[in-house]
């Protein structure tokens, strides 16, 4: 113990005993108190920049905030993001199992899938997609550029690229429960179905609903790139209206804005989760 953060008491008087009693003093850090009130200074600069800067037009901000167009591609953008979610987990899901399967065929298949679809850009995907008319004009008699429109396209290209992470998500879940319970689960007798049930996925849960929440807020952000194909989501709502009024800043800052609460609602809803499925861990959050 250094000698700064020790000071010298008096013996009490009547006592017996040594003259002088160590006392433990907090050692004070003023580089953490000057460094946090340096930051606080340049948040302070920068939150008041932002809002007494006249570029960013905050009266038509909140003046285009619940337009009905606004609105319509706010609601596309989250039932879009709701839609590959869902499709994206289950087909990941199928491909995890086939990863970790004994069959040397469908684990060489589903290692093929994840590296092929993480290799490629999602941008580089869409496109491929959006002009696929070119490769296959007709599938089953029907023109493939009346089969395939823009929001099917991209439902089509975001989950077969989310299905890639997705896959590697859960497969890292399932292999983060130790094969010590799943061992004692058969000698027990359990079904490999109140295993996995019972068993695996509550465990594994824990592993997969971070990187999941990840995933959930990536994906409603990455919506956003469906607007190089017209698709009418929330950026390409904001889109039409600043090719009209010239007023590009302001409707930016609507759908900066937009995405900013709901990703922050999806956070609380991600915290939530993670404590239910943490319940009787020994590692603390």
């Amino acid at each position: 113990m250094s000698s700064d953060t020790l000071t010298k008491l008096p013996a009490a008087p009547g006592t017996s005993g040594p003259a002088d009693v160590p006392r433990i003093v907090p050692q004070r850090r003023y580089g953490q108190w000057a460094a946090a009130v340096v930051v606080l200074a340049l948040l302070a600069l920068a939150v008041t920049s932002v809002l007494r800067n006249e570029a960013f037009q905050w009266d038509v901000v909140a003046a285009y905030f619940t337009t009905d167009s606004v609105l319509r591609g706010l609601w596309l953008t989250l039932w879009l993001t709701a839609v590959v979610m869902a499709l994206g987990f289950a087909l990941g899901t199928l491909l995890a199992a086939a990863r970790l399967s004994a069959n040397p065929v469908l684990r060489s298949v589903s290692w093929g899938y994840v590296w092929l679809f993480r290799s490629i850009p999602i941008l580089v995907q869409l496109l491929l997609w959006f002009n696929i008319g070119a490769l296959y004009p007709t599938v089953l008699g029907v023109k493939t550029v009346d089969l395939l429109g823009p929001v099917t396209v991209a439902i089509i290209g975001l989950t077969l690229h989310e299905a890639a992470y997705a896959a590697e998500v859960v497969r890292g879940g399932i292999l983060s429960v130790d094969r010590g319970q799943i061992e004692a689960a058969q000698a027990l007798g359990l079904s490999r179905w109140r295993r996995w049930r019972r068993i695996v996925l509550p465990q594994a849960m824990r592993a997969i609903v971070p990187p999941a929440g990840n995933m959930l807020i990536g994906t409603l952000k990455g919506t956003s790139i469906v607007s190089v194909i017209a698709v009418n989501d929330l950026l390409f709502s904001v889109q039409l209206v600043y090719h009209r009024t010239y007023q590009v800043i302001p409707l930016l800052m609507v759908a900066t804005v937009w995405y900013t609460v709901v990703t922050s609602v999806l956070s609380v809803g991600q915290h939530y989760l993670e404590k239910r499925y943490a319940r009787g861990a020994e590692r603390t959050r």
